[in-house]
């Protein structure tokens, strides 16, 4: 009997653990894909994405083009796989920005504590007042429109959460007994951090980067459907399906396809994040 239950208690450890190697092997090949796209686009895109052809404006898909053609006569398959490019480097951008500002913020919060801590705090919690995509959208529309201004205003704002949830990770992590044994041994507070704290809070740090990144995209996109991102003709899922509008109803396939671009990405890093999230409670 107590053999049965061991059994049924490791298929049932399995069992917790097989979605999540699913969701990063599904995500993983979605994202991969995505990547894979962006830099051969060039090389596979079966048109020019700027390329104008009135004559062929607004047809349906054919064996020539796969997803049809916009309102300019334009490849839809080829300009979402340029897109490709645009809409990733800027969200990865956005977020190496926000990282590059969180984790030294939330490490410096967290490790030094006292006055030094509050003042950051109490800072981040002003920021924090103010709804995040509202903040963001004042500050581009003071820069104006454009994606590096796009950039500049996310990574700006978006820091704060971050910088709170590390500041809240080296809280824990600086009073394990591994970090008390380096400060005895005569280590500086440089190489606790470097050598102990950072690298524990390298994991966390990853699995909220891989969730992150959904959303960003999507921030980006919708940003650029409003005219305060990427502008046309540069060929980037928001601009598109920005575009398609007046077409909605009689040619849907103009907002179709950018519109699964954009789940499809998001869902192959939310999974990602979500596998890997799974993954560290199961190693924790």
């Amino acid at each position: 009997m107590q053999k049965r239950n061991e059994r049924r208690a490791s298929g049932m450890k399995r069992g917790r653990k097989i979605p999540g190697n699913a969701a990063i092997w599904i995500g993983g090949l979605i994202v991969i894909g995505f990547i894979a796209v962006g830099i051969f686009a060039p090389h596979i895109a079966p048109w020019d994405p700027l390329k104008v052809n009135l004559d062929m404006k607004l047809t349906g898909p054919s064996a020539n083009y796969l997803f049809g053609t916009d309102q300019m006569g334009r490849d839809i398959l080829s300009r979402l796989m340029y897109g490709t490019r645009t809409s990733l480097f800027y969200s990865v951008a956005v977020l190496g920005a926000m990282l590059a500002v969180s984790v030294p913020v939330g490490i410096v919060a967290g490790y030094v504590g006292g006055k030094v801590d509050q003042i950051i705090m109490r800072f981040i919690d002003i920021l924090l007042a103010f709804p995040s995509l509202i903040l963001s959208l004042a500050i581009t529309g003071m820069l104006g429109p454009g994606l590096l201004n796009l950039l500049l205003a996310f990574a700006s704002v978006w820091w704060t959460s971050y910088a709170r949830i590390i500041r809240g990770m080296v809280l824990q992590i600086k009073e394990k007994d591994y970090i008390t044994a380096a400060r005895a041994g005569g280590a500086t507070h440089l190489q606790i951090v470097l050598r102990h704290v950072l690298p524990h809070a390298v994991s966390p740090i990853i699995v909220l980067a891989s969730v992150e990144i959904g959303t960003i995209i999507l921030s980006v996109s919708g940003l650029s459907f409003l005219g305060l991102g990427a502008q046309p003709p540069t060929p980037e899922w928001g601009v598109m399906l920005s575009d398609s509008r007046p077409y909605m109803q009689t040619e849907p396939q103009l907002m179709l396809f950018p519109g699964l671009t954009v789940m499809i990405a998001v869902l192959g890093f939310n999974l990602v994040g979500e596998g890997l999230r799974r993954m560290l409670r199961g190693a924790g």
